[in-house]
């Protein structure tokens, strides 16, 4: 082999290789429900169902409050609270999960009073932006020491909060670096569905998390074809993404109600006395998970919402987002238990 074609051969490997390490693998699936805060201490018969379908990991999720999207008070941590919702109700469940083998994201949330959405928060001022990320980076570490006390194995900076990480970007640059000083687990951020290719921060964490509450369907109940079809647009901006900053894409959140047209705004969780429609959220489960499931670039994700009282959850004939006791469920345990 003359050095010339040695040369040319050796640059054509090298360009082969970088090309391929720019499209990330995830080893392996993360199949999670979110488990939903309660009042209650986390009993073995509640794990149980999570078990049954086979489920790898459970987001627990602490809350902070604020009066208002402009209100730069945060609290979090009080008596006031569910116990699931503090410190010592979380360190319960965490505990609780990893004793049956489940696997934990610490998941810290914000609630706006009246259900406010998160990512439209916006201080009036630089002295109340100041305010708010000294008791948001108290809440944060908090959590993050917590994580890392009890062998969480992902932890979640931050929920839905495009504002905040769009106007006070040296403050979450320095924020997730001292995560990384408090807490060696893998990382990630949850952003919203339509702002999830926004981020400034992809690179310094180690999934690209997503809400994944895109539009899919229009239709009253929409086959799970239609549904795969509806998520071809919204599939290929991951893949970019994913590729963009060489990370898997995380579905932080996904799920759709079992209600009349729900893959038109899954966001949306507003009571409302529609009619009953499991099939639909079955097929919008399906489509999901044959889209995404079998890609490399994709880890997984996590199912919004799962309750303890699995018994309770599963009774009621209600068209919100749990899938308990409805054939998503089944849903569930057939991918679950696959990877």
């Amino acid at each position: 082999m003359t050095k010339s074609f040695a040369l040319v051969f050796t640059n054509i490997i090298l360009f082969f290789l970088i090309g391929c390490s720019a499209t990330p693998v995830a080893k392996q699936k993360i199949n999670g429900v979110s488990f939903v805060s309660s009042r209650d201490t986390l009993l073995q018969t509640h794990i149980d169902p999570v078990l049954r379908i086979q489920a790898s990991h459970a987001a627990v999720m602490p809350f902070a409050f604020v009066r208002d999207k402009n209100n730069p008070e945060l609290l979090f941590n009080t008596e006031r609270q569910w116990y699931g919702e503090r410190y010592k109700g979380a360190k319960q469940y965490i505990e609780s999960l990893h004793a049956s083998k489940i696997k934990v994201m610490l998941k810290p949330h914000i609630w706006i009073w009246k259900g406010v959405f998160t990512g439209d928060m916006h201080m009036n001022t630089d002295e109340e932006w100041l305010v708010f990320e000294k008791s948001y980076e108290e809440y944060i570490l908090l959590y993050a020491q917590l994580a890392q006390d009890t062998g969480v194995e992902l932890f979640c900076v931050g929920t839905e909060l495009y504002n905040f990480t769009n106007e006070r970007q040296q403050f979450w640059d320095q924020l997730i670096s001292k995560v990384r000083n408090v807490y060696t687990g893998k990382i990630t951020y949850a952003e919203n569905w339509d702002k999830v290719d926004k981020v400034h921060f992809w690179q310094e964490l180690d999934y690209i998390g997503a809400d994944a509450y895109f539009p899919i369907s229009e239709q009253k109940t929409p086959s799970v074809a239609e549904a795969r079809e509806g998520w071809q647009v919204h599939k290929k901006l991951l893949k970019d993404l994913a590729e963009k900053y060489n990370r898997p894409v995380l579905f932080t959140e996904f799920g759709y109600r079992s209600a009349d047209y729900s893959g038109k705004e899954p966001w949306a969780s507003d009571r409302h006395d529609g009619a009953m429609n499991s099939e639909s959220q079955k097929n919008l489960y399906e489509a999901t998970f044959e889209e995404f499931w079998s890609e490399p670039w994709f880890a997984g994700g996590f199912v919004w919402k799962w309750f303890h009282d699995h018994k309770r959850s599963a009774s009621e004939e209600n068209n919100r987002f749990t899938p308990q006791g409805k054939p998503a469920e089944e849903v569930l345990v057939k991918w679950y238990s696959r990877m």
